[in-house]
Parts: structure tokens; C-alpha cells; sequence
């Protein structure tokens, strides 16, 4: 059977989460744009960089709860990577939506809001409150995807 367009960006997005080399969550973002793929991204170490598995995960040895300081991890977050690839490859994501495994974080939020995005596509809840507030006040549509990738209500 054919898989809905939420079903194969997200699915897309899955599947570049297994790329991931983050010990604590392994996260996968897809920018699309009249159902074309523009970049893709997953959570890593910066290129060329020792990943997390060699040098250990920081949060993890402090005990830093998800959803918190994030600027302390050497780790470059799925949409980060997504919208860089863009930048990188000179491909306009303004409009677009993102499809990430993941709700983004308040950093992520922010860099997703200037960027333009139209809409996100969700599986899983993040606790980032500020990321919430960030993308309400900005009126980017968040839709969650249930288990069968439909939109739920």
C-alpha cells in the first residue's frame, strides 16, 4: 500500500535518525517543501568531530535532565543539521515544513522561526516549555503524528 506524504517524510525522518551518533536520543528532521525534499539532518557531533560515543556524553555524566542545558553538549540537533545542509547547498527553506522525529528544543524553535518554516510535523513530545511558547507566539502550526502517521486531533 502507499504511504501517505506524512507517513513517507516521517518515515524519512526515522530513518535519518539512525544515523545519529547522540547516546541519549537519536533524532531525524526532514525540511520538505509541495512534497519535495529539500535537506535532511540528524544529531551528531560537528563534522569531523570525535562522536559522543568516543568522548561520552557530558549531560549524561552531570545528570542533566532532558530538555536542559543544552549548550553544553557537543551535539548539533537534527533540525540545526537540516537547516545547515540547506545553507550549505544554497536551497531557500523559507515556507517549508519539518517533519522531526522529535518536538524541537527553545534553540532549535528559535533557529526554525527565522528560517521561515510554515509548519511542523511531530512523533514525539520534548519537555522544552520555551520551545512551546516560542512556536505558539510565532504561529507555526505543530501537528503530532500518532503511531499509524496520521495527523491527531
Amino acid at each position: 500500500m502507499r504511504p501517505t506524504w506524512h507517513e513517507y517524510f516521517m518515515k524519512m525522518a526515522e530513518l535519518a535518525a539512525s544515523r545519529s551518533t547522540c547516546l541519549r536520543r537519536k533524532v531525524g528532521a526532514v525540511l520538505v517543501r509541495n512534497n519535495h525534499v529539500l535537506a535532511t539532518g540528524y544529531n551528531g557531533a560537528p563534522r569531523g568531530l570525535k562522536h559522543c560515543a568516543i568522548t561520552g556524553c557530558l549531560r549524561e555524566k552531570l545528570h542533566i535532565p532532558s530538555g536542559e542545558r543544552h549548550e553544553i553538549c557537543r551535539g548539533v540537533h537534527a533540525e540545526q543539521n537540516a537547516v545547515i545542509q540547506a545553507a550549505v547547498h544554497g536551497i531557500s527553506i523559507k515556507n517549508a515544513a519539518l517533519y522531526c522525529t522529535t518536538f524541537p528544543c527553545s534553540v532549535c524553535a528559535r533557529i526554525l522561526i527565522n528560517s521561515c518554516i510554515s509548519q511542523i510535523f511531530v512523533k514525539e513530545h520534548y519537555a522544552d516549555s520555551l520551545s512551546k511558547e516560542l512556536l505558539a507566539d510565532a504561529q507555526i502550526p505543530i501537528f503530532f503524528l500518532d503511531e499509524n502517521y496520521k495527523v491527531q486531533t
